[in-house]
């Protein structure tokens, strides 16, 4: 079993290793699966302490990706050949880019999947994919309140002694 654009083996958690690259990556590819324990071959060693590491995933990638991750990604456990190895299943983020909180919406901090490593953005594509999901979110959301009037911003308007233009013909 070998690593593939929508798989990467860690064969630990380790402090100096940002897989977070990884995650950033599948999030603004096509998602994909971060196993640890299992070596760059794809032999399985297993981890040791598959509870705590799995708290340090989650709160790494919660903690040092933006936007917020939540509900883009999951970490479980699974055995193989009598070892745990842990599972982190991350979706297709919608709300791209995702980048590094320590290096902003920069180069250094938005990665993409490129075949099976993990290359760094383009400027242009970063601020591509920013307008495509600004103007996309803002565009889509409908507001629970159809019968939205003007007359709370003609109230404001007024108390500060303000006239809204084309609103002498309005009725409320």
């Amino acid at each position: 079993m070998s690593e593939i654009d929508r798989i990467e083996y860690k064969e630990k958690l380790s402090e100096k290793q940002d897989f977070e690259k990884s995650v950033i990556a599948f999030l603004n590819h096509k998602g994909g699966t971060i196993f640890f324990g299992i070596d760059d071959l794809g032999k399985i060693v297993g981890v040791s302490d598959s509870d705590g590491d799995m708290l340090k995933i989650k709160e790494r990638i919660k903690n040092n990706i933006l936007p917020s991750t939540m509900g883009v990604f999951d970490v479980l456990t699974d055995e193989r050949e009598h070892k745990t190895i842990i599972k982190v299943s991350v979706a297709i983020g919608v709300e791209k880019p995702y980048f590094m909180k320590k290096f902003g919406m920069t180069e250094k901090g938005c990665f993409l999947r490129v075949g099976t490593s993990n290359a760094l953005m383009h400027q242009e594509m970063i601020e591509k994919l920013f307008a495509s999901r600004t103007r996309n979110s803002i565009g889509n959301i409908r507001s629970y309140r159809q019968d939205l009037r003007f007359a709370q911003l003609q109230i404001y308007y007024q108390e500060r002694h303000k006239q809204l233009s084309g609103t002498s013909s309005v009725s409320y």
